[in-house]
């Protein structure tokens, strides 16, 4: 599992029936967020997806409430490649029938890309300003998807692009490789980022990810992913297809995101 975690940038772990009792428990919680009127503005792609960002209440073990602490197999392996971090609050990230809608402000351009490529981003570099520069805003360790309701494979599954954190790490590497360490997070890597998603758009195979609760997935930090559309006859529960994505930040900022364990 470590051997292809690595080669690959990203795993996918089988039923545990320790994470399918922290899904129970945390799942009124994650509706919750859902239908909060504070979270309205999370309704985007003309209510076809909830962006749900920090929307999960839970403290620094994965604790929602009275729930247990997050546990099982994924986590741990997280921790064991990464070491133990303090989780945010989670990303409850919700797909409906008909996505993708393009997003409020979003031009055709972006609108195709979300259709066409699925939306494919790593995360952490936010687009900034008109024209949509990045820079490393938010250094995540890692990304652990959690499913938290039954959709079938065809509902929007993420995709991930095998061996594309290999081509976007050393891209990354090679934009910050005369920057004064201190200047790392303030410098625009908009055009190497593009440069190395085009690489692996030709070079790296593309995988739909699908998984049910109880199993999750483990993303490598530099993995390019994104969500595919609603396939014309996927289902899901009345829920919509829900999963909660945890995406701890490194304690040591942009320095220990650029490396490649």
């Amino acid at each position: 599992m470590v051997a292809s975690f690595h080669d690959r940038g990203w795993a996918k772990f089988n039923y545990d029936a320790v994470l399918a009792d922290w899904v129970a428990q945390v799942l009124p919680a994650a509706r919750s967020a859902v239908s909060d009127p504070n979270h309205a503005l999370w309704h985007d792609c003309e209510g076809t997806w909830f962006i749900g960002v920090d929307a999960l209440q839970n403290d620094t073990l994965g604790r929602v409430g009275d729930s247990a602490v997050l546990s099982g197999e994924a986590f741990h392996f997280a921790q064991q490649q990464f070491g133990p971090i303090g989780l945010h609050k989670a990303q409850v990230s919700v797909i409906y029938p008909g996505y993708p809608q393009p997003r409020r402000g979003e031009n055709k351009v972006a609108a195709l890309y979300r259709s066409n490529r699925d939306a494919a981003h790593v995360d952490g570099l936010k687009p900034v300003g008109p024209d949509r520069r990045r820079r490393v805003d938010e250094p995540h360790a890692w990304v652990l998807g959690i499913p938290l309701t039954e959709a079938s494979a065809d509902a929007s599954p993420m995709v991930v692009w095998d061996g594309s954190h290999k081509v976007l790490g050393e891209a990354f590497r090679q934009a910050l490789d005369d920057v004064p360490q201190n200047m790392w997070g303030q410098i625009d890597i908009t055009d190497i980022y593009k440069a190395a998603r085009r690489e692996v758009f030709q070079t790296c195979p593309r995988f739909e990810l699908y998984a049910r609760p109880g199993e999750a997935y483990l993303m490598h930090r530099h993995c390019l992913h994104g969500v595919a559309p609603w396939g014309p006859d996927a289902s899901a529960e009345p829920d919509g297809r829900m999963i909660a994505y945890f995406r701890p930040e490194l304690p040591g900022g942009v320095a220990q995101w650029i490396e490649s364990p």
